[in-house]
């Protein structure tokens, strides 16, 4: 595993996750219920900012390698699946969309890893729907981290269920497109 900005960047990613749990379960003593929402969702923005930078830092700096390529997805969807386990806690995320999402980034991932494995890892290379995907669902999850309305009266949890929902509607959409895509390689395996 080679030791350079971008693996450390995502290292830190995933040491963010336990911390961006904890934030939840702090008494409320130590701290107000609307500071909690606030804190959150700067941790999952500094999360965020990490896997944009991390992925800009290793093609700038020539630092690529397996592991990277590797250990970036999984951070990414650990820190998604946290996120979305939280707010089906809070009860801001029905439970049914948390396993779609969740379930449709464990296939794909597996589907990826097994065309890979064939040498068939460009058929089900990220597509735009796959990014549209990625972008409906990263600002639902805000939206709904940060929750409290603001003051000129949007409602951040209105419009995070409204892209919740959207973003389930393409997931649905981006595994059916992977999968035709995969499905030569499905259908020929005996």
């Amino acid at each position: 595993m080679p030791l350079n900005i971008p693996n450390f960047l995502t290292w830190l990613r995933i040491v963010l996750i336990p911390v961006f749990v904890a934030v939840f379960y702090l008494p409320a003593s130590w701290i107000d219920p609307h500071a909690v929402n606030f804190y959150a969702t700067a941790i999952f923005v500094a999360a965020a900012v990490t896997d944009w930078l991390d992925g800009y830092l290793a093609r700038a700096l020539n630092q690529m390698s397996a592991f990277g390529a590797f250990l970036d997805p999984v951070a990414d969807k650990l820190m998604v699946a946290a996120a979305l386990v939280v707010l089906v806690k809070l009860q801001r995320v029905d439970a049914g969309i948390a396993l779609i999402i969740i379930g449709r980034e464990i296939a794909i991932s597996a589907l990826r890893e097994w065309m890979a494995g064939l040498g068939q890892s460009k058929n089900v290379a990220v597509s735009f729907i796959g990014k549209l995907k990625t972008t409906a669902q990263m600002a639902a999850i805000l939206l709904l981290l940060y929750h409290d309305p603001v003051a000129s009266g949007f409602d951040p949890h209105v419009a995070g269920t409204f892209l919740i929902y959207i973003a389930a509607v393409l997931t649905l959409w981006s595994m059916g497109y992977y999968l035709k895509k995969a499905w030569p390689q499905i259908a020929g395996q005996n």
